[in-house]
Protein backbone atom coordinates (compact mmCIF):
# COMPACT_ATOMS: atom_id res chain seq x y z
CA UNK A 1 0.00 0.00 0.00
CA UNK A 2 1.31 2.99 -0.92
CA UNK A 3 0.00 7.02 -1.11
CA UNK A 4 0.34 9.27 -3.59
CA UNK A 5 4.26 10.20 -3.68
CA UNK A 6 4.75 6.45 -4.74
CA UNK A 7 7.22 6.97 -7.46
CA UNK A 8 5.78 4.70 -10.56
CA UNK A 9 6.71 5.31 -14.31
CA UNK A 10 3.76 6.00 -16.51
CA UNK A 11 4.06 3.21 -17.99
CA UNK A 12 3.14 0.87 -15.13
CA UNK A 13 0.00 3.04 -14.55
CA UNK A 14 -1.94 0.67 -16.63
CA UNK A 15 -0.65 -2.53 -15.55
CA UNK A 16 -0.95 -1.73 -11.98
CA UNK A 17 -4.38 -0.72 -12.37
CA UNK A 18 -5.33 -3.86 -14.57
CA UNK A 19 -4.01 -5.34 -11.55
CA UNK A 20 -5.65 -3.65 -8.69
CA UNK A 21 -9.13 -4.72 -10.44
CA UNK A 22 -8.06 -7.99 -10.69
CA UNK A 23 -7.42 -8.36 -7.17
CA UNK A 24 -10.55 -6.46 -6.41
CA UNK A 25 -12.39 -8.98 -8.57
CA UNK A 26 -11.07 -12.11 -6.74
CA UNK A 27 -11.46 -11.17 -3.38
CA UNK A 28 -14.79 -9.92 -3.82
CA UNK A 29 -15.92 -13.28 -5.44
CA UNK A 30 -14.00 -15.39 -3.09
CA UNK A 31 -15.75 -13.02 -0.34
CA UNK A 32 -19.00 -13.18 -1.81
CA UNK A 33 -19.03 -17.22 -2.22
CA UNK A 34 -17.34 -18.16 0.94
CA UNK A 35 -16.35 -21.34 2.02
CA UNK A 36 -13.58 -23.26 0.93
CA UNK A 37 -13.28 -20.79 -1.87
CA UNK A 38 -12.41 -17.57 0.82
CA UNK A 39 -10.74 -20.15 2.76
CA UNK A 40 -8.56 -21.42 0.00
CA UNK A 41 -7.63 -17.72 -1.18
CA UNK A 42 -6.70 -17.03 2.06
CA UNK A 43 -4.27 -19.91 2.96
CA UNK A 44 -3.28 -19.27 -0.26
CA UNK A 45 -2.27 -15.48 0.19
CA UNK A 46 -0.65 -16.65 3.32
CA UNK A 47 1.47 -19.39 2.32
CA UNK A 48 2.75 -16.77 -0.20
CA UNK A 49 3.29 -13.67 2.46
CA UNK A 50 5.21 -16.57 4.84
CA UNK A 51 7.27 -17.18 2.09
CA UNK A 52 8.09 -13.37 1.11
CA UNK A 53 8.93 -12.53 4.56
CA UNK A 54 11.83 -15.57 4.61
CA UNK A 55 13.13 -14.24 1.61
CA UNK A 56 13.51 -10.80 3.06
CA UNK A 57 15.09 -11.97 5.92
CA UNK A 58 17.41 -14.54 4.58
CA UNK A 59 15.95 -17.42 5.79
CA UNK A 60 16.24 -20.58 3.98
CA UNK A 61 13.61 -22.14 1.76
CA UNK A 62 13.29 -24.97 3.11
CA UNK A 63 12.15 -23.13 6.88
CA UNK A 64 9.94 -20.65 4.51
CA UNK A 65 8.30 -23.63 3.08
CA UNK A 66 7.84 -25.75 6.01
CA UNK A 67 6.15 -22.48 7.23
CA UNK A 68 3.94 -22.30 4.53
CA UNK A 69 2.96 -25.74 5.07
CA UNK A 70 2.08 -24.69 8.36
CA UNK A 71 0.34 -21.96 8.20
CA UNK A 72 -2.00 -23.58 5.41
CA UNK A 73 -2.77 -26.59 7.91
CA UNK A 74 -3.10 -24.33 10.92
CA UNK A 75 -5.56 -22.23 8.86
CA UNK A 76 -7.42 -24.58 7.02
CA UNK A 77 -7.77 -27.18 9.84
CA UNK A 78 -8.14 -25.02 12.26
CA UNK A 79 -10.93 -22.85 11.33
CA UNK A 80 -12.98 -26.08 11.21
CA UNK A 81 -11.94 -27.07 14.65
CA UNK A 82 -12.78 -24.14 16.23
CA UNK A 83 -15.73 -22.96 14.35
CA UNK A 84 -18.87 -21.69 16.65
CA UNK A 85 -22.15 -22.73 17.25
CA UNK A 86 -23.42 -19.21 17.70
CA UNK A 87 -23.09 -16.38 15.70
CA UNK A 88 -24.41 -13.15 14.45
CA UNK A 89 -27.87 -12.08 15.10
CA UNK A 90 -30.09 -9.36 13.63
CA UNK A 91 -31.71 -6.74 15.43
CA UNK A 92 -34.74 -4.90 15.00
CA UNK A 93 -34.25 -1.22 15.99
CA UNK A 94 -34.73 2.50 15.15
CA UNK A 95 -33.48 2.55 12.14
CA UNK A 96 -34.38 -0.80 10.65
CA UNK A 97 -32.23 -3.83 10.98
CA UNK A 98 -28.59 -4.56 11.95
CA UNK A 99 -26.55 -7.18 13.10
CA UNK A 100 -25.93 -8.21 16.57
CA UNK A 101 -22.55 -10.13 17.31
CA UNK A 102 -22.17 -12.60 20.61
CA UNK A 103 -19.43 -12.39 22.43
CA UNK A 104 -19.64 -16.79 22.57
CA UNK A 105 -18.80 -16.22 18.43
CA UNK A 106 -14.79 -15.07 19.22
CA UNK A 107 -14.72 -17.48 22.51
CA UNK A 108 -13.11 -20.23 19.99
CA UNK A 109 -10.53 -17.69 18.40
CA UNK A 110 -8.64 -17.12 21.67
CA UNK A 111 -7.44 -20.97 21.52
CA UNK A 112 -6.70 -20.08 17.41
CA UNK A 113 -4.58 -17.26 17.98
CA UNK A 114 -3.09 -19.03 21.31
CA UNK A 115 -1.86 -22.24 18.48
CA UNK A 116 -0.47 -19.22 15.82
CA UNK A 117 1.73 -18.48 18.63
CA UNK A 118 2.68 -21.72 20.15
CA UNK A 119 3.33 -22.84 16.53
CA UNK A 120 5.47 -19.99 15.58
CA UNK A 121 8.11 -20.31 18.42
CA UNK A 122 8.35 -24.38 17.52
CA UNK A 123 8.96 -22.93 14.09
CA UNK A 124 11.66 -20.04 15.42
CA UNK A 125 13.33 -22.71 17.59
CA UNK A 126 13.60 -25.62 15.02
CA UNK A 127 15.04 -23.26 12.61
CA UNK A 128 16.77 -21.27 14.53
CA UNK A 129 15.81 -17.95 13.47
CA UNK A 130 13.72 -15.33 15.69
CA UNK A 131 12.27 -13.50 12.43
CA UNK A 132 10.51 -16.27 11.11
CA UNK A 133 8.72 -17.10 14.83
CA UNK A 134 7.61 -13.36 14.52
CA UNK A 135 6.81 -13.49 10.96
CA UNK A 136 4.94 -16.16 11.25
CA UNK A 137 2.64 -14.93 14.12
CA UNK A 138 2.63 -11.60 12.22
CA UNK A 139 0.61 -13.32 9.14
CA UNK A 140 -0.93 -16.25 10.71
CA UNK A 141 -3.17 -14.35 13.27
CA UNK A 142 -4.79 -11.43 10.90
CA UNK A 143 -5.06 -14.57 8.10
CA UNK A 144 -7.20 -16.39 11.30
CA UNK A 145 -8.69 -13.28 12.66
CA UNK A 146 -10.10 -12.49 8.93
CA UNK A 147 -11.69 -16.23 8.63
CA UNK A 148 -13.19 -15.71 12.14
CA UNK A 149 -14.86 -12.91 11.35
CA UNK A 150 -16.54 -14.84 8.23
CA UNK A 151 -17.83 -16.80 10.62
CA UNK A 152 -20.55 -13.95 10.69
CA UNK A 153 -21.15 -13.90 7.41
CA UNK A 154 -19.63 -11.62 4.63
CA UNK A 155 -20.74 -8.31 5.32
CA UNK A 156 -17.90 -7.61 8.25
CA UNK A 157 -15.38 -9.10 6.10
CA UNK A 158 -16.42 -6.90 3.15
CA UNK A 159 -16.62 -4.15 5.69
CA UNK A 160 -12.85 -4.70 6.75
CA UNK A 161 -12.09 -4.74 2.77
CA UNK A 162 -13.98 -1.64 2.07
CA UNK A 163 -11.84 0.29 4.24
CA UNK A 164 -8.47 -1.21 3.63
CA UNK A 165 -9.52 -0.50 -0.25
CA UNK A 166 -10.53 3.40 0.47
CA UNK A 167 -7.44 3.97 2.89
CA UNK A 168 -5.07 3.08 -0.42
CA UNK A 169 -7.19 4.58 -3.27
CA UNK A 170 -7.78 7.82 -1.07
CA UNK A 171 -4.17 8.17 -0.18
CA UNK A 172 -2.86 8.06 -3.11
CA UNK A 173 -4.44 10.55 -4.65
CA UNK A 174 -4.63 12.57 -2.04
CA UNK A 175 -0.44 12.39 -1.68
CA UNK A 176 -0.16 12.53 -5.32
CA UNK A 177 -2.55 15.85 -6.13
CA UNK A 178 -1.56 17.51 -3.14
CA UNK A 179 2.22 16.37 -1.63
CA UNK A 180 3.46 18.41 1.25
CA UNK A 181 5.62 17.44 3.97
CA UNK A 182 7.09 13.94 4.27
CA UNK A 183 5.32 11.29 6.97
CA UNK A 184 7.98 9.33 8.04
CA UNK A 185 10.86 10.33 6.13
CA UNK A 186 13.53 7.82 7.45
CA UNK A 187 10.91 4.68 7.01
CA UNK A 188 9.35 5.62 3.82
CA UNK A 189 10.33 9.04 2.22
CA UNK A 190 7.32 9.03 -0.31
CA UNK A 191 4.56 9.11 1.84
CA UNK A 192 3.02 12.19 2.92
CA UNK A 193 0.76 13.39 5.40
CA UNK A 194 -1.66 14.58 2.32
CA UNK A 195 -1.84 11.19 1.88
CA UNK A 196 -2.39 10.00 5.57
CA UNK A 197 -5.06 12.00 6.21
CA UNK A 198 -6.77 11.82 2.59
CA UNK A 199 -6.81 7.79 3.34
CA UNK A 200 -8.35 8.33 6.87
CA UNK A 201 -11.29 10.59 5.13
CA UNK A 202 -11.86 8.12 2.24
CA UNK A 203 -12.00 5.02 4.57
CA UNK A 204 -13.94 7.18 7.40
CA UNK A 205 -16.22 7.97 4.33
CA UNK A 206 -16.70 4.69 2.58
CA UNK A 207 -16.62 2.96 6.13
CA UNK A 208 -19.69 4.85 7.07
CA UNK A 209 -21.32 4.33 3.89
CA UNK A 210 -20.69 0.08 3.79
CA UNK A 211 -21.63 -0.60 7.28
CA UNK A 212 -24.89 1.34 7.05
CA UNK A 213 -25.74 -0.84 3.97
CA UNK A 214 -24.39 -3.99 5.06
CA UNK A 215 -26.47 -3.19 8.40
CA UNK A 216 -23.38 -3.51 10.58
CA UNK A 217 -24.70 -0.50 12.25
CA UNK A 218 -22.86 1.29 15.10
CA UNK A 219 -20.11 1.51 16.30
CA UNK A 220 -18.62 0.49 12.56
CA UNK A 221 -20.43 3.53 11.45
CA UNK A 222 -17.50 5.50 13.23
CA UNK A 223 -14.38 3.42 12.87
CA UNK A 224 -13.49 4.15 9.11
CA UNK A 225 -11.03 6.77 10.46
CA UNK A 226 -9.35 4.98 12.81
CA UNK A 227 -9.28 1.92 10.99
CA UNK A 228 -7.59 4.10 8.11
CA UNK A 229 -4.57 5.68 10.19
CA UNK A 230 -4.68 1.90 11.16
CA UNK A 231 -4.30 0.61 7.80
CA UNK A 232 -1.33 3.05 7.25
CA UNK A 233 0.59 2.50 10.69
CA UNK A 234 0.51 -1.35 8.94
CA UNK A 235 1.81 0.22 5.49
CA UNK A 236 4.37 2.04 7.47
CA UNK A 237 5.25 -1.39 9.44
CA UNK A 238 6.24 -3.29 6.57
CA UNK A 239 7.84 -0.31 4.88
CA UNK A 240 10.64 -0.36 8.12
CA UNK A 241 10.92 -4.05 7.88
CA UNK A 242 11.94 -3.83 3.93
CA UNK A 243 14.03 -1.00 4.85
CA UNK A 244 15.90 -2.95 7.42
CA UNK A 245 15.88 -6.28 5.11
CA UNK A 246 17.19 -3.93 2.41
CA UNK A 247 14.70 -4.58 -0.09
CA UNK A 248 12.00 -2.51 -2.47
CA UNK A 249 9.43 -4.89 -2.39
CA UNK A 250 8.73 -8.16 -0.55
CA UNK A 251 7.91 -9.80 -3.68
CA UNK A 252 7.52 -9.51 -7.47
CA UNK A 253 4.45 -11.86 -7.60
CA UNK A 254 2.26 -9.34 -8.44
CA UNK A 255 2.18 -6.91 -11.85
CA UNK A 256 3.18 -3.75 -11.17
CA UNK A 257 2.77 -4.38 -7.15
CA UNK A 258 5.42 -6.11 -5.94
CA UNK A 259 4.69 -8.86 -3.47
CA UNK A 260 1.50 -9.91 -1.78
CA UNK A 261 2.70 -8.51 1.50
CA UNK A 262 3.08 -5.39 -0.16
CA UNK A 263 -0.71 -5.45 -0.53
CA UNK A 264 -2.24 -6.67 2.28
CA UNK A 265 0.33 -5.08 4.92
CA UNK A 266 -2.62 -2.61 5.61
CA UNK A 267 -5.40 -5.06 6.07
CA UNK A 268 -3.51 -7.25 8.08
CA UNK A 269 -3.32 -4.49 10.70
CA UNK A 270 -6.96 -3.67 9.94
CA UNK A 271 -8.64 -7.09 10.56
CA UNK A 272 -6.15 -7.67 13.62
CA UNK A 273 -7.36 -4.09 14.98
CA UNK A 274 -11.05 -5.28 14.07
CA UNK A 275 -10.66 -8.65 15.90
CA UNK A 276 -9.66 -7.06 18.75
CA UNK A 277 -12.57 -4.72 18.97
CA UNK A 278 -14.65 -7.22 18.57
CA UNK A 279 -13.39 -9.73 21.02
CA UNK A 280 -13.05 -7.38 24.07
CA UNK A 281 -16.75 -6.85 23.77
CA UNK A 282 -16.58 -2.93 22.93
CA UNK A 283 -19.29 -2.84 20.22
CA UNK A 284 -21.89 -3.58 22.46
CA UNK A 285 -20.82 0.35 24.34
Amino acid sequence: MSDGQTRVRKSDLPIRFVASVAMIAVATAAVYFGGWLFRGLTALAAIVMIVEWGDMHRVKRLWSGIGAVLVAAYLLVGTELLYPVVGTTLVARGDGITAAFRPATFEPAWWGFGAAVLIGVLLGLASRRATLAWGFVYIAVPAFALLVLSWNGAALVFWVLIVTWSTDIFAYFAGRSIGGPKLAPRISPNKTWAGLIGGMLGAAVLGWFFADLLGLGSPFLWLGAPMGLIAQAGDLYESWVKRRSGVKDSGHILPGHGGVLDRLDGLLAVVAATMLFLMTGLWTA
